[in-house]
């Protein structure tokens, strides 16, 4: 197995001064697949935060890719954040702007000058989750699934190392989920790390992979029963 892309040692995740999850553990190396669940308020959230440092770490030894959770600087923040796309619940896209438009913008923000390889970049990242056709529509003009396949392509523009996804699937109806699924499945296999946090245990029996779970400030490994 390739080397790890995230190591967490005796981790304590807190905010506001209440604990959230301590005494965390874990490697997980490149190209893995993980979800993150647990019930509202565990700490699923604060998880996937203390991963892009918008909480830092309380205590212990953090490492995500080349950055050193525990010791980063504010200047290095957006360098971090550069390298791992994120996924959200509510899609996040800019609601006056077409398709293109706000694959545009993200690249703009990152530092892209150059226009043909920024459309290059955009033509890519659409044909990757399938909505090229849909370039020049209005998000407003689109269906929850396809915003969000849109919201993966703006998440895969920077070729990040890690996709972290709180709740993609969160206000999608089953049939669409599991298409959202299967884009992030595809693009793991492309050798891409995923970490998602859902509650949708339907999912998890539709394509099992590596759960750990957030309870009593703890996370932990659980095996998933096929069914």
């Amino acid at each position: 197995m390739s080397q790890p892309v995230l190591s967490l040692k005796n981790v304590t995740i807190a905010q506001g001064g209440r604990t959230i999850l301590t005494n965390v553990n874990l490697e997980v190396n490149q190209g893995e697949f993980i979800y993150i669940i647990g019930k509202t308020g565990t700490g699923k959230s604060s998880f996937m935060k203390a991963l892009y440092a918008d909480l830092p770490l309380a205590e212990g030894e953090g490492k995500i890719m080349d950055f050193d959770l525990a010791t980063l600087k504010e200047d290095d923040i957006p360098f971090l954040r550069r390298k791992i796309g994120f996924v959200f619940q509510d899609f996040q896209l800019l609601p006056d702007r077409n398709v293109k438009d706000n694959l545009h913008f993200v690249l703009k923000a990152t530092g892209w000058t150059d226009e043909a390889e920024i459309q290059n970049k955009i033509d890519e990242v659409l044909e990757k989750v399938s909505v090229k056709e849909y370039a020049d529509k209005m998000p407003h003009q689109l269906s929850g699934g396809e915003q969000q396949r849109v919201a993966i392509a703006c998440a895969l523009l920077n070729n990040p190392e890690i996709i972290l996804a709180d709740e993609p699937t969160g206000n999608l109806d089953p049939q669409t989920s599991t298409e959202v699924l299967e884009v992030l499945k595809k693009i793991n296999a492309a050798g891409k790390t995923v970490i998602m946090a859902t509650h949708d245990y339907a999912l998890l029996m539709k394509f099992p992979s590596k759960t750990l779970k957030c309870e009593d400030t703890q996370i932990f490994e659980v095996v998933q029963k096929a069914v």
